[in-house]
């Protein structure tokens, strides 16, 4: 038998589907029955289908995985076959069915995103998307979410990402995509769900989500959530809650106003990793913990909204939002630092790798301490209008908007002296010692004042072609200081025109193919941070280029996608030996992504991606030139299936697969790659449901986050988890 790789599997069936497509739109399992009606539509397309459709649709059933449309592509609902870029939704059913309650678990079915770490002024979730940072490309209902904690999924319908460049449609960042998460809304169909689940290594959660019309065109809705959690990893204890109430009028009316909030606490311990010896992530075990046992950072978030959709006509819409955000952190964390050859600080230190001959047992650990205060602020409005209308044979859709925002951030670093040295196998746990002193560190203050306007145009020209076209004008305003590091004070503003240019053909309703372009940029202060000697430069700007294909088949209940894509950066910011920052970098991503979604039968469902992504340095003035980009895997592969083996019993898992990263561009640091196994079974009600899941089945030992700070850092992954939710319904 022919044994193959998760990377040669998934490449076998990627380059299969633009041959198999036509045939697999023409066939069903001849025992499904009925098609609803968006599938039914489909299979009117697919000449010769003479075959029933299974009896499922991406937006009517909620356990169903595949989605059939996004915001995240045009800022108004669009079906996903009518963007021209890659497009994951990771909807409720997924995470749900995969026991992912927090955003980092979610983003796991996104093929192409990886994990880092907090680092500097930074905390909170840290992604890296198509081979760049994505930390501030992280989206709440449409805005940016700059509020610096871990989310939570309590409150998610969903979890969009957009691949590549998208300056267009949200402004600064976006350089590999953006995510935007896609809030739970009210409705006027009564229900109640209360969710408990208990794990392994003393895990509590409990949820709930409520839904009450008022009337017949209003609704409220509630939803909260309470969580402690432990860890395999030692020393790991989070204790979280949150709430989220939502109010809706006008529903179904011209007019809709909605109202939301959500708060947030988080009061968790920091998880810095591990060290590297000999160019590679070191630890004794997928437990050992490198810190003190009184670390902790809080967070508190508040947000809130306004949102109010005026429909005019058919063709004419206006709407308009508002969002106020503010977070706080508190943060006291040690991480592992150096890496020493003798117990004392005076002992000399390992770099560049950390590689040496001695013996593990004569290493020591260094402990450092990255102890901050965050505050951030933020106030956002977007005033948008979409007009509809017809040119003969041409139909318009225009989107064409004002959008205006400032932001705010201080940072109060502290250094707390006399850390204590650790061994490296076997690391004792303590708090923290009585002789160790703090130090008022850097007081930072920055603040961004950012004006756009935009505009999109979808032309559809006949029945199978389309053509989109965007530009965004972008000012950027932005001011920094500090008490202690450098600048002392600078300012910045910059202006910019991205640009969005696509084309669509789609021969039968089946079947879509594009083309698209796009730009993004990247002002030195676009985080309210700054590198040294890098406020005068101008911003990044990198290009990107798609290719490629989505099909809906099986009588459209399964959506298949692929595409190929470079995104090049070519004046990226590159110290010199003198310390002096030019834009004189060039950083390229080239690459290939598919992904599955949906039902095969009527019992069997399937969620996957897979993304290949050759990331090089192409020009580099500090010696990384030719290294692979930071956290950057060649091959990535997120596979999910669930079965219903018997009427109300379902059973599911997959794999998820990254290859080997390296921790920063210099490559001195590297993990390996690794396959995880994750399982479930799931037995179900019409009023309940309990469902087994167990993470890491084979209690894999791999590397799950990389830090690029201190010399390269790694998190061990989560070992194997058993986790019982039982969710009732009323």
């Amino acid at each position: 038998m022919l044994n193959r790789t998760p990377l040669a599997s998934a490449l076998a069936l990627a380059f299969a589907v633009p041959f198999a497509s036509t045939a697999l739109a023409q066939s069903a399992p001849a025992s499904a029955p009925q098609a609803t009606a968006p599938a039914a539509a489909s299979s009117a397309a697919a000449e010769g289908s003479t075959l029933p459709a299974i009896s499922v649709s991406g937006q009517t059933d909620p356990q169903d995985f595949q989605a059939e449309r996004s915001t995240v592509g045009a800022k108004t609902p669009t079906a996903l076959r009518d963007i021209p870029q890659s497009v994951t939704v990771i909807n409720k059913a997924v995470m749900q069915s995969q026991g992912a309650t927090s955003f980092q678990d979610a983003l796991r079915n996104a093929p192409g995103i990886t994990i880092g770490g907090a680092e500097g002024g930074q905390i909170g979730n840290n992604i890296n998307l198509r081979g760049f940072t994505a930390q501030n490309d992280i989206y709440l209902d449409g805005f940016r979410d700059r509020n610096q904690y871990y989310r939570d999924t309590f409150d998610l319908d969903a979890i969009e990402v957009l691949y590549g460049p998208s300056s267009m449609l949200f402004g600064r960042g976006s350089t590999g995509g953006v995510v935007n998460q896609v809030s739970k809304k009210a409705n006027l169909t009564p229900s109640a769900e209360v969710s408990t689940t208990v794990g392994t290594d003393d895990r509590y959660r409990t949820s709930v989500d409520l839904n009450h019309p008022l009337g017949d065109t209003a609704a409220f809705r509630l939803n909260a959530f309470g969580q402690s959690l432990g860890s395999t990893r030692d020393e790991m204890k989070n204790k979280d809650y949150g709430i989220a109430p939502e109010l809706r009028f006008g529903i179904g009316t011209p007019t809709e106003v909605t109202l939301s909030a959500l708060i947030q606490h988080n009061y968790d311990m920091p998880d810095y990793g591990v060290q590297s010896i000999n160019g590679h992530a070191f630890a004794p075990s997928k437990s050992t913990f490198y810190g003190l046992t009184d670390d902790r950072t809080i967070q508190d978030v508040q947000t809130v909204a306004a949102r109010v959709d005026h429909k005019f006509n058919d063709q004419f819409k206006l709407t308009n939002q508002t969002e106020f955000s503010h977070s706080l952190t508190d943060a006291r964390e040690t991480a592992p630092g150096a890496v020493l050859t003798g117990p004392l600080a005076s002992s000399p230190a390992l770099s560049n790798g950390n590689y040496t001959t001695l013996p593990l047992s004569d290493l020591y650990v260094k402990l450092a301490s990255h102890d901050r205060v965050i505050e951030n602020h933020s106030i956002y409005n977007d005033t948008m209008a979409e007009y509809k209308f017809d040119t003969g044979f041409v139909k318009h859709d225009v989107i064409a908007g004002v959008e205006v925002g400032h932001d705010s951030y201080t940072n109060q670093a502290y250094t707390r002296n006399n850390l204590p040295i650790l061994s490296l196998l076997d690391p004792a746990y303590m708090s923290t010692p009585s002789n160790v002193t703090q130090t008022v560190g850097n007081h930072a203050e920055s603040g961004a004042t950012s004006l756009a306007a935009y505009m999109n145009e979808t032309m559809s020209l006949g029945e199978h072609w389309k053509l989109i076209g965007g530009l965004r004008w972008d000012r950027f305003q932005a001011h920094i200081s500090n008490t202690i590091s450098a600048p002392g004070y600078a300012d910045q503003t910059n202006t910019f025109t991205s640009v969005r240019a696509g084309v669509i053909y789609q021969p039968t309703d089946w079947q879509s193919y594009y083309f698209s372009y796009g730009t993004s940029f990247d002002p030195s202060l676009e985080s309210l941070t700054v590198t040294n000697n890098t406020q005068n430069l101008a911003p990044e700007h990198t290009k990107s280029y798609e290719v490629g294909g989505k099909w809906d088949l099986l009588n459209g209940n399964l959506s298949v996608t692929s595409a190929l894509f470079q995104q090049e950066m070519d004046n990226a910011r590159t110290q010199t030996s003198s310390g002096e920052y030019l834009l004189e970098g060039d950083v390229r991503v080239r690459g290939f992504q598919a992904g599955v979604s949906g039902h095969l039968t009527d019992k069997w469902q399937v969620f996957g991606g897979y993304t290949y992504m050759d990331g090089v340095v192409l020009q580099a003035l500090d010696g990384t030139q030719g290294n692979t980009l930071a956290n950057t895997p060649r091959n990535t592969l997120t596979l999910w299936t669930t079965y219903e083996v018997a009427p109300h019993w379902e059973v599911g898992g997959g794999p998820t697969y990254m290859s080997a990263r390296y921790a920063a561009n210099t490559n001195y640091v590297s993990v390996g790659g690794y396959t995880r196994w994750d399982a479930m079974a799931e037995y179900e009600q019409k009023k309940w449901d309990v469902r087994l899941n167990l993470l890491n089945l084979t209690n894999k030992f791999y590397y799950d986050a990389l830090i690029q700070s201190d010399g390269g850092r790694s998190v061990p992954g989560v070992g194997r988890t058993l986790l019982a939710t039982f969710d009732y319904r009323l």
